[in-house]
């Protein structure tokens, strides 16, 4: 199944509030986003659907194991992008906002690699 770039983005942002928090409440996201709720009710509606997160009784989100996943690898590969391009002289801004886009487009191949090159020269 395809993910959109926009679906990555949203569980990597509810996994980054989990674990600042213990808990994702939709105005979280938003605000972390820096997008409307209206939009967050839309995303969470489509992320439910595919099995991604569900609710729990008091109305907190849940990732389930599908929506863990892949929020854990784009947050795997946010971190080490970001480290590596401050480590390069980008100023930790552009490289979070960078990190952000490379993320998405990356092969595994080619991440590997780069996970093999930190390791080793980082």
């Amino acid at each position: 199944m395809t993910i959109h770039k926009s679906a990555e983005d949203y569980l990597e942002a509810m996994l980054m509030l989990r674990e600042e928090h213990g808990y994702i409440r939709s105005v979280d996201v938003a605000e972390k986003m820096g997008v409307t709720k209206p939009s967050v009710s839309y995303a969470t509606k489509r992320l439910r659907e595919s099995g991604y997160i569900t609710l729990d009784q008091a109305g907190m989100i849940v990732l389930l194991e599908p929506g863990l996943k892949i929020a854990e690898r784009m947050y795997e590969r946010h971190k080490l992008l970001t480290e590596l391009l401050t480590g390069l002289g980008v100023s930790p801004e552009t490289a979070r906002a960078d990190a952000c886009k490379i993320e998405h487009d990356l092969s595994e191949e080619t991440f590997d690699a780069i996970r093999r090159h930190a390791k080793e020269y980082c």
